[in-house]
């Protein structure tokens, strides 16, 4: 049986209903309108989700793609794949091969680590807390498989604005002393999530310089 959670979540003081599952081919219509409303214009088109990177995600790793549908909208998703991490050279990968550019063609079955290609909540949605319910979903699958960590590069935005007068390292320190917040790194760390390291040339990213801080999230039942 594929991943099924119910829950509630709350808007504002009020309780409402949400159902994390797995997505399937009739979801992706839905799936693409996340992406298309948390990304419009003038970011590209090209870079939302398109139905031949979904069926690759529901082909290959059906346990690493998960939404959250609130009364029948689907509000979200999150997405990942296995691979075999390797802690020596970290700062070697970039996006683009790490995912196969969204496609996950490299999955690998035999993997130690799920590592995540992206996680999206639509606009309207955002207030609700489903991001942190997502990723901790995804918590959940790293401890049903058995895998050593979940891992992930998370994008800087905040850095732009301070990249004159300080390094990306100073500002990750900064963050993580709570001096500075950033709005992904912030909400990693509210997740669970803790650093590894920068990684250069991540990807194409304006307002974090192209920089990443890759953070994981170990799973507490494996040997440390």
């Amino acid at each position: 049986m594929g991943y099924y959670k119910k829950l509630y979540v709350f808007d504002g003081d009020k309780p409402v209903t949400a159902i994390i599952r797995g997505y399937t081919k009739a979801d992706f219509e839905g799936l693409i309108r996340v992406q298309q409303e948390s990304f419009p214009p003038p970011f590209p088109s090209e870079l939302w989700w398109n139905e031949d990177q979904l069926q690759e995600h529901v082909t290959r790793f059906p346990e690493g793609a998960l939404c959250v549908e609130i009364a029948g909208e689907i509000a979200g998703s999150i997405t990942g794949l296995r691979v075999q991490y390797d802690p020596l050279h970290a700062d070697e990968h970039s996006w683009a091969t790490l995912t196969d550019n969204g496609y996950i063609r490299n999955h690998r079955p035999d993997g130690d680590t799920l590592y995540i290609v992206d996680i999206c909540i639509r606009p309207a949605y955002r207030k609700l807390g489903l991001g942190k319910w997502m990723m901790q979903s995804m918590y959940e699958v790293v401890v049903q498989l058995g895998l050593e960590r979940l891992l992930g590069g998370g994008r800087m935005p905040g850095y732009h604005k301070v990249a004159d007068s300080m390094t990306i390292e100073a500002y990750a320190e900064a963050i993580m002393s709570g001096s500075l917040k950033d709005p992904v790194i912030t909400f990693l760390l509210r997740c669970g999530r803790t650093p590894v390291q920068v990684v250069p040339d991540y990807l194409e990213d304006e307002e974090s310089r192209n920089y990443a801080l890759l953070m994981e999230w170990r799973n507490p039942f494996r040997a440390q």
